[in-house]
This record gives structure tokens, sequence and C-alpha cells, in this order.
């Protein structure tokens, strides 16, 4: 029942009297017992902070981790700090008489930072133990009154009042104890009266500690004495307590102190032995050697301030007499810190990525920086690159701040791998790096563009419609959506039509799709507009041009356009039997719609009636006799043209022209009229042909002979040479038969030709120079000195429609033509 009181006085002691908190240099500080049930109550931060409690949810208010174990949490729905873990002030802080657990509260929106200190006061829950549960003493009877004898001293973890406070002795008659205060409460039996060993060979008493807590507790301890002869000296140190300092990076075996303790005893009983005590801790005693002969202790593990700042170890020296006699001190080692940690760099919060739009200031994340050493080896100062657009702000306490420093740009670096690098003022500075990466995220400030500032696409004619023709391509430097593109055609006008009838294109890959058919003949190049949109916020796009050419296909024949068809699928025309081997007869004339080599014509004797009488040029179409004709030959010649483009495959178109040949003793109508391949014509048209003939001859000899007079009266005139005992006929020729061929024996036609009728006639024309003085004959005209010309005909018809060669005496009395060469006949 007295113990509950006591609890019931310990509990309302510690929540009523010591659960309080102030705000000291903007640190909030509780305070409370140790071991409290897990879930108790430390004190309500909210309210101590001002903060409402439904925001502390909303700003992510939060206890920051540290590396040591977190003993309180906080409720959000309540805004109170618990207990989270069992609190052991002595596990905690061991003997230190100031025990407080330092906390970091944390919010967002805006970014704030409290430091909340919980101060953990020691509860006696902690008997006073001693080393032993026995203390055997050999004592001999030879001691006097007032000879002590150090004991053992019992330890209490706890603190304060809470911790040893005294000591007693059960009752005896021999015995009484005296506690040094000075040598840490050390407890010393004091010999009272002499011992008789033959009376009393041993005593048995008690030693209790009790601490000062409330309720008291204690421990108890059984000192055996025995009495025994002799050895009457303990060793005794010149000190009862010596101190030493160490730095923490002495190596091992460094000498710590030697001790040197005397016996006035002689011979065994006055050599010393010495050793740790047994109240020495493991902790002691794996740091720490003792030399058993020479009393020098050594150092015999590594030191760590930041573990332990000090030891006290407890020596013995023990007499070898047969009553052996100890003697007993505390060596107090402070250990000294050497700048042996690094910073420690803890991130505490960081943004998972940062708009490329972000204002300077922004913070981008926040870390701690510690150093768990002490002093000036303890002071940290962080930096980074001043080539990244970042900074750090220093301005809360042991934290800092990556901010944004300049603008940002993600298009020319998407990330950054930013390096903190963190250094304390320790001789040797140590340094900590701490790599932070930040990504940046895109925002649509890209115009997407395309690849080129103006394209040209071809495409046939005769096209499949709905094929592929041509392919366009922008690029967007931004990500995602904003690099989404999406292609159209502005709307335009074509030949009066929607260019949408003529084109399309993929929204998606940019691919021009032909929606018609198109014809070279009709349309040879048309230009569009397109343009390309990024799906962003907001949309950006841009234009280009796409100028499209059609290219020209085969696909149209050859239209012969000369000579006529006269006669249904045949033309006529006729030639003197006196014609000379490079005699021009007539010229075949065609066109091609196509362009390029698709227009390019050849031309070709397919068929003859003779094939080694004429001949045909290929390029200009031109026909030329080869020889003269002779009057076995046939008077009238067919002839099957053959006209081809150089497309692929190639196209032709074919005439037939037949050739009549007049003059001599055969008369043209006649002639024809004659021939078996002209059967139809009958001698009524033939007599027609022949009046109608030679009516255009006299008017035509009328004209010449106009002409002649007035050449005549100019020569005369210029002091020309005349012509004179002959009949001198100069015409003008090229100055090569190059357009002379012989007629392909073994031509074969194509066998896509067409035969083309229709067309307009084109007439060629000719120049021919005739010199002559005429003999008065029976069929001819005389006229003395008379130049005659003609054109597209190179013979004269008389009265009987009789086509007549003019004859020349001899060439020298031709006029001479600059540049051309003269044949005369």
């Amino acid at each position: 029942m007295r113990y509950k009181i006591y609890w019931l006085l310990k509990c309302q002691l510690f929540y009523c009297v010591f659960s309080w908190w102030n705000l000291v240099f903007g640190q909030i500080r509780y305070s409370i017992p140790e071991e409290l049930q897990l879930g108790s109550f430390v004190g309500n931060i909210a309210d101590d902070l001002g903060l409402d409690i439904k925001q502390l949810s909303a700003r992510r208010f939060r206890i920051v981790p540290s590396p040591r174990k977190q003993y309180v949490d906080i409720n959000l729905e309540t805004g109170s700090l618990f207990v989270k873990e069992k609190i052991d002030r002595e596990q905690i802080c061991g003997p230190s008489l100031s025990c407080v657990i330092s906390l970091d509260g944390l919010v967002e929106n805006p970014l704030k930072l409290y430091q909340v200190e919980v101060e953990i006061l020691d509860v006696n829950d902690n008997a006073p133990s001693f080393p032993k549960t026995q203390i055997r003493l050999e004592i001999s009877e030879l001691s006097t009154p007032g000879t002590c004898f150090p004991l053992e001293s019992a330890h209490d973890p706890d603190i304060g009042t809470n911790s040893l406070q005294t000591y007693e002795l059960s009752p005896n008659d021999y015995f009484i104890l005296d506690v040094r205060s000075g040598e840490g409460n050390l407890p010393v039996l004091v010999l009272q009266s002499s011992l008789d060993r033959e009376t009393d060979s041993s005593h048995i008493l008690t030693l209790i500690a009790k601490d000062g807590g409330v309720p008291v507790r204690s421990g108890t301890v059984q000192v055996t004495i025995i009495v025994k002869d002799a050895n009457d000296n303990a060793p005794v140190f010149p000190q009862s307590v010596y101190r030493v300092s160490l730095l923490e990076s002495a190596p091992t075996g460094t000498r710590v102190i030697i001790l040197n303790a005397t016996d006035l005893d002689d011979g065994p009983n006055g050599e010393i032995r010495y050793s740790l005590s047994s109240h020495a801790s493991a902790r002691v005693r794996e740091q720490f050697d003792v030399d058993s002969k020479t009393g020098e202790i050594r150092l015999k593990g590594n030191l760590d301030y930041e573990e332990n700042k000090a030891f006290q170890i407890n020596v013995q020296a023990m007499d070898k007499g047969s009553d052996a006699m100890s003697g007993h001190c505390n060596v107090f080692v402070d250990v000294i810190d050497v700048n042996d940690n690094a910073p420690e760099v803890t991130l505490t919060s960081l943004s998972s990525t940062v708009s490329e739009d972000a204002p300077v200031g922004t913070v981008v994340a926040l870390f701690s920086a510690a150093d768990k050493d002490t002093g000036a080896n303890a002071q940290v100062q962080c930096q980074t690159s001043n080539k990244l657009p970042f900074k750090l702000d220093s301005s809360l306490k042991n934290y800092y701040g990556l901010l944004v420093q300049r603008s940002l740009d993600r298009e020319n670096a998407s990330k950054y791998d930013v390096t903190v690098t963190c250094t304390d003022s320790g001789n040797p500075p140590l340094t900590s790096k701490k790599n932070i990466r930040v990504e940046i995220s895109d925002i649509n400030d890209n115009v997407p563009r395309f690849t080129q500032s103006l394209y040209t696409a071809s495409v046939m004619e005769n096209n499949v419609i709905g094929a592929s023709i041509f392919s366009i391509t922008a690029f967007d430097p931004d990500v995602g959506q904003n690099a989404r593109l999406k292609y159209s055609i502005l709307e335009t006008r074509v030949q009066n039509e929607s260019v949408s009838t003529y084109i399309s294109i993929n929204s998606e890959t940019g691919v021009i799709l032909a929606q018609r058919t198109f014809d070279y003949e009709k349309l040879k190049n048309f230009q569009i507009q397109a343009q390309v949109m990024d799906s962003g916020t907001p949309t950006l796009s841009s234009n280009v041009s796409v100028n499209v050419i059609i290219l020209d296909q085969n696909d149209n024949v050859p239209v012969i356009v000369h000579p006529l068809a006269e006669y249904g699928s045949t033309a006529v025309e006729t030639i003197s039997r006196f014609a000379e081997p490079g005699y021009l007869i007539t010229k075949v004339s065609a066109t091609d719609a196509d362009a390029g080599q698709n227009a390019h014509l050849s031309y070709s004797i397919f068929q003859a009636t003779q094939n080694n009488l004429f001949t045909i040029s290929p390029d200009s179409g031109e026909i030329w006799a080869i020889r003269h004709i002779a009057h076995n030959d046939a008077s009238k010649q067919r002839l099957v043209i053959v006209v081809k483009d150089n497309g692929t495959p190639s196209l032709s178109a074919t005439v037939t022209i037949i050739l009549s040949v007049v003059g001599g003793d055969t008369e043209i109508f006649s002639s024809v009229s004659g021939s078996s391949e002209d059967a139809g014509f009958t001698p009524d048209l033939s007599l027609s042909l022949v009046i109608a003939l030679g009516v255009i001859s006299i008017i035509f000899l009328v004209i010449l002979i106009i002409l002649a007079v007035k050449v005549h009266k100019s020569r005369n005139a210029l002091g020309g040479q005349h012509c004179s005992q002959g009949v001198c006929c100069c015409f003008e020729t090229r100055n090569s038969l190059n357009g002379i061929q012989k007629a392909s024996r073994n031509l074969q036609i194509p066998p896509n030709y067409v035969e083309v009728f229709g067309g307009d006639p084109l007439s060629q024309s000719f120049r021919y120079e005739s010199c002559s003085t005429l003999q008065s004959t029976k069929r001819d005209f005389i006229t003395p000195n008379t130049c005659r010309s003609s054109t597209d005909k190179n013979y004269f018809r008389n009265d009987s429609g009789r086509k007549e060669n003019m004859k020349m005496s001899n060439s020298e009395n031709c006029s001479n033509h600059i540049n051309s060469e003269v044949r005369c006949f």
C-alpha cells in the first residue's frame, strides 16, 4: 500500500509539475519523466506553435527523421506529441546530468522549421547494486583500531537524489562504516576494536547502499571478514584520484599513466600486484590494460570521442602477503576530440520535378549538414558550383535550401546533378559531398519547325488516287504533349478549286497523299501551304510552302499535222521525173502534247514502193530523193512514214504519202488513172484536173515572164553577167546533204502505231532561181535574159499542163550566191 501511495505521488509530480514548455530563441521545450507508457501525452505542439490542427496535414507537418531512434511522434489529427518508443534515461544519456532529446518539426507551404527539445527527467527506477554479492576481507588480528578497509562501492545509474546517497552497516562490535564522499562515496570499513582470532575467527556483516528517491531503493552485499595474522599493511597510492587526457586519435598501445603504490611490509607482504578492480566496467576493460608488475596503464582499443568522452578506471594494488591487502585508486581519462568525422549531409525534402518556368528563388531541395565533432571541428560550410542555375540558402540553422538562381531551359538541360560540398573547420578540414538530381519539367515554349524552309514535291502524272507523293517533317524541342505534332493543309484555291480536292495530308506523319489523278498537259505545278501545330497549352504552330511539280508521262501519241491526208488515209504529192538526187520532196511534221524526251520525235520510212528511191531525215521529217527517177520506175510511189516519240514505252503515228511522178512522156493524171492502185479515178475527173492545171500553168508562166523582165533590167543596170546560148537554172541548196539518207529496207513498224488524218497543213518554202536565154521551141516560152523565180515547186507548167524542167547550159553563166552551193543542170 505504501508503494502505491509513492507511485501516485510520483505520477502527480511528473504530469502536473514537469509537463511545461516555453519558447526560447524559437525553441519549444517539454519535460517528461522517463519510463512513460507508449502513447503517453507529451504536449500539444499545434497549440504551442499557434497552428490550426486542420493545417497540420495540409502543410505536411512532420518530425524530421534523425540517425537516432525517434522516441516521440505527432498525432496530426489532434496536434499532440506522444511517446512512440520506450524512454530509458540511463540508456539514452548515461550518467549525464542533463538529458534532452532534440527534434526538428517541419511544415511546408510556406516552409518553416521548428526546433523542439524534450527533457527527460530521471525516475528512481534503479536500485543501488554492488558488483558482487559477497565481499571477503582477510584482516590480520594485528590490525589496530582505526584501521580502514576500503570496500567496493555500489553503483546506481540514476542521477541526483535518485542516485546512491548513503551506506549503512549492520550493527556489530568491531566495525563501523565511514563513507568518504570526496572519493565518490567510497564505503570504508573502520576497525573499532581489536580483533581476537582466538575468540572470533570471522565476522559476517551486511552492507546496505541506499539512494534518495521516493520511495527509497537499496541494495545489499554480504561482507565476510576473515581474521588472520601477519600482513597488516595494505598498499597505498600516492593519490586516490588521477586525471589524464588522451586524443581520440591516439593509437593502440599508447601509455596512459604509470601508477606506483607502496606497501610498508617487507617480503611477500610488501610485493604489489596491479590490476583492474572488479568494479571496472566492461567498456573500460575493452579499452585499457594494466601491467601487473609496473602499474603501467596502456590503451588497448580505439577511442571515439563521439561515443565516450571520458573513462573512469578503477585500479587495485594488492600485496603478496599471506594475508593479502589491497589499495584502490581511480584514474579519470578525458578524451580530447579531433576532427575525425566528415560532415553528414541529410536530404530532408526534394521536389520531384521543377518546371522550367519556375521563378528565381523557388526552393528545390532542403537538406541538413551536421558534424559529430565538437567546437570548430563541428562548424560546417556548404557550397555548390557557380556554373549551375542554383544557389544555397543558409538562413535556417543547420539547414540549407537549394534555390533556383536563374532562368531554366529544359531544352538546354533536362536535368541537373547538383553536387553539394560540405566542409568542416577542423585541421585538416574534412569534406562530404551529396549529389542532388533535379529534373526539369517541360512547358510549351518552342514553336515546331520544319526541316526545310521550302519543300519541292514531284509526282508523276496519271498517279493512283490516295498514293503518297511526298512527306514533310517538323521537329519540336519540347517533350510529351508539347512535342506531339499535327500536320494540316491550309485552305487555298488551285484552278478555282479547293486544294483539298487535289491533295490531303496525314495529320500524324506528314505524308502528303494525292486526291485525284494529275494530268501534266492540264496542270504542270501548283503550290500549297502546310501547317504543323503542337498539342501544348497554348498551342504553337508554323507554316511552310510546298511546290508540287507534275512530271510528264508518255501518255500522248504523236499527231501528224502535215501533210494532210487528201484521199481517206493518204496524202498526195507530186515530183518531177527529172528531180535530182537531194531534191526535197516534202516535209512530214508532227506534234506531241508531252514534254521533254516524251515529245522528242523521230521520223522513218516504214514502207516504200521502191526502197532505194527516197529517204527521210529522222529529226526534221524532210523527204529527199536519193537518186534520179528512172523511166522504168513506177509513176506513183507509195510511202508509209512512221513518227515515234522517245518515251518509254514509245508511241507512234503513221501517214501514207502517194508521190505522183510527172514529166517526160507520162502525164500526171494519166499515170495516176492508169495505176492499179488508183483505179478509183474516173476520166471525167482526170480531164477536169488537166484543164485546171493548164489554166494555173498559164497564169504562172505570165507571172514568171513579168518577173524575168524586171530581173533582166536590174542586171543590166548593175552590169551583171548574162546567160547566153542556153538555159541556166541555179538553185540554192543546203551546204550539205546530211538530211539525205538511204531508206531502210527492213524497217519494222511498231505495233502501237496509229493512223492520223487531218491537222493543219504546213508549207515548206524553197527558193529557186533560173536564168535562161531560151530558144524558141514548140513547148517553151521564149524569154531572153530573163530570171524566173518560183516557190514551193521546182518545175513549170506549159499550156498543155505538162511539167517541163528548165535546162541550163552550164554553171559558169549562173549567178553566184554567197554561202550557197550552186548546182547546174
